[in-house]
């Protein structure tokens, strides 16, 4: 595996090197000191000292806001004191056991090694580089990555260690590949063609809190769409853009790493063999089969209705269908998508099972459980950067100092008395700003929304169009957080390529997408407002208070 950084690939020997430009510049100066810090585990376990320290300091400047929604008063909470040091002792398994994307990462890769060790994703990747044409990889990505965000974990999980082999197959570096998958997962996260999971939990708190002006108001959870739908291909085209002609120089000339996939399983220039066909035949009628089984237990019992074109046409009742939904057959908020994981991992393990029978891969249960453990080997590094990663984000939720900035940045954003459109870009870069320490969005807008939705809405601004700017604001710095609960994730995807990658290397790898994510959205709904478009289905732009609205009591 190649040893060179992603910084300064090595050049032929006799060859010049090539010339950096201000911005390769610029960004080499961050990587190499963002890598100069201590390993990415070492890091995170000093920045939860720091919190500790912070969370006393500010107990000894007596700091405090009052609650945006509850108006109680909100202080730091020490850590260094007896009871914080109970609780660090006491929460340091739970913290670790429960953080969110462990038992995500261990479940899905468990299904995945099957298709990896079987050769199936070899195989598919091999089919994928021979019949696409190659200039394309990178915007399919990018837009493969946003549309994911609708199921939450599954483009962290799936698709942006698949970026990398694609990309790699394709004769390119994978960081790259992975970086435009991430781009789009998570920095374009509400951008998408189709409501997600996230739509109605922010529309809810949305609507809290606009009854504290309008105890009548309802928020739906198509309250973005419109906006959403144009925002895709935006985001795709800046993705496709920034990878392209910023990220891309920054590799030209370094050595591609060798593969981490099984021998068998590996991709390149060759065509399936005959084996291989007939195994991609069983795997695909199996996802098929698969497939449908999951629709029919997804499609309402009741029936569904479509709406084209302004006419609403019913479908037909399915005998019984929607066992995969709850009591009130409510998709959103159903067992299928809140299970999308176990989903995965049974796509992975009968698609590779059944490719590995077709290509004569796998012939006994021991291959399969072999797959399976290949890929658990592979995380132990994981594992560690986890567990301190997971401490520092637990102990600064403690602290309460990220709801301490928030409602402090809100006060200063609210005092500048700005026209709408410069008011709305510092709303946006103020919770881009938040973001990075605060990762989850629904938690973030929980604490942000009783402050800015009314504020908005007493200066005639609809919680649909705060809510949209908050969604700007919270999807562009995701890929530079250190505080998003994927980022020590990514860190280690990005080590199978380069062992030497850390915190500077995905940072500097990720910042330009950010930049250049935030200018171009902000721009976008700059000119939403300008053009006064709507947001979505009966969301307005501005709030006109109606007959009899008043404070909820």
């Amino acid at each position: 595996m190649s040893q060179t950084t992603t910084g300064s690939p090595t050049p032929e020997p006799g060859a010049a090197a090539p010339r950096k430009g201000a911005i390769d510049r610029f960004l080499t100066i961050v990587e190499r000191g963002g890598n100069a810090l201590p390993h990415p585990a070492t890091l995170f376990a000093v920045l939860a000292l720091v919190v500790v320290l912070l969370s006393w300091l500010a107990s000894l400047a007596e700091l405090s806001v009052a609650h945006p929604s509850t108006g109680a008063t909100v202080t730091p909470v020490n850590l260094l004191s007896i009871d914080g040091l109970h609780r660090m002792l006491t929460g340091a398994v739970t913290n670790f056991t429960g953080f969110a994307p462990l038992g995500v990462v261990l479940v899905a890769l468990i299904g995945i090694g099957v298709a990896e060790h079987s050769g199936l994703i070899g195989a598919s990747l091999r089919l994928l580089v021979l019949s696409a044409p190659r200039f394309l990889l990178t915007p399919v990505l990018v837009f493969a990555g946003v549309m994911s965000n609708m199921a939450s974990e599954i483009g962290y999980v799936l698709l942006v260690p698949l970026g990398a082999l694609i990309f790699l197959s394709a004769g390119r570096h994978p960081i790259l590949g992975m970086a435009a998958v991430f781009a789009g997962v998570s920095g374009g996260y509400s951008a998408n063609l189709l409501i997600g999971t996230i739509d109605p939990l922010l529309s809810g708190l949305s609507q809290e809190a606009a009854r504290i002006v309008d105890h009548d108001y309802t928020v739906s959870p198509l309250a973005n769409w419109y906006f959403m739908i144009a925002s895709t291909p935006v985001i795709t085209l800046l993705g496709w853009f920034v990878t392209e002609k910023i990220v891309a120089p920054r590799f030209a000339g370094a050595d591609l790493p060798s593969l981490t996939l099984a021998a068998d399983a590996r991709p390149d220039d060759q065509a399936l063999s005959p084996a291989e066909r007939r195994g991609m035949r069983y795997a695909i009628v199996t996802v098929l089969a698969f497939t449908a089984l999951v629709v029919w237990g997804g499609y309402p019992a009741h029936g569904a209705s479509l709406e084209l074109f302004g006419s609403v046409l019913q479908l037909p009742q399915v005998p019984g269908s929607g066992f995969l939904l709850d009591d009130k057959q409510d998709i959103l908020r159903s067992p299928l998508l809140s299970g999308v994981v176990v989903i995965i991992f049974l796509y992975g393990v009968l698609a590779g099972i059944a490719f590995g029978i077709g290509a004569g891969t796998i012939r006994s249960d021991n291959d399969v459980i072999k797959g399976m453990s290949a890929s658990m080997a592979t995380l132990g590094g994981y594992l560690v950067l986890v567990f301190f990663a997971a401490q520092f984000v637990a102990f600064f939720n403690w602290t309460q100092l990220g709801l301490i900035f928030a409602v402090e940045g809100a006060e200063f954003l609210k005092a500048m008395n700005l026209p709408t459109i410069p008011l709305f870009i510092c709303f946006i870069l103020l919770t881009a700003t938040v973001n990075l320490f605060m990762g989850s969005a629904s938690a973030k807008w929980a604490l942000m929304a009783p402050v800015f939705v009314p504020m908005f809405m007493l200066l005639g601004y609809s919680p649909e169009m705060t809510q949209v700017a908050y969604r700007v604001g919270d999807s562009v710095t995701n890929i530079i957080s250190p505080m998003m609960s994927y980022f020590a994730l990514i860190i280690a995807f990005f080590q199978r390529y380069e062992p030497k990658a850390g915190i500077g290397t995905l940072v500097a790898t990720m910042l330009p997408y950010s930049l250049v994510f935030l200018v171009g959205w902000s721009a976008m709904f700059g000119v939403w407002i300008w053009l006064e478009l709507p947001i979505g289905p009966d969301s307005p732009l501005h709030y006109l208070p109606t007959a009899g609205a008043g404070q909820a009591g």
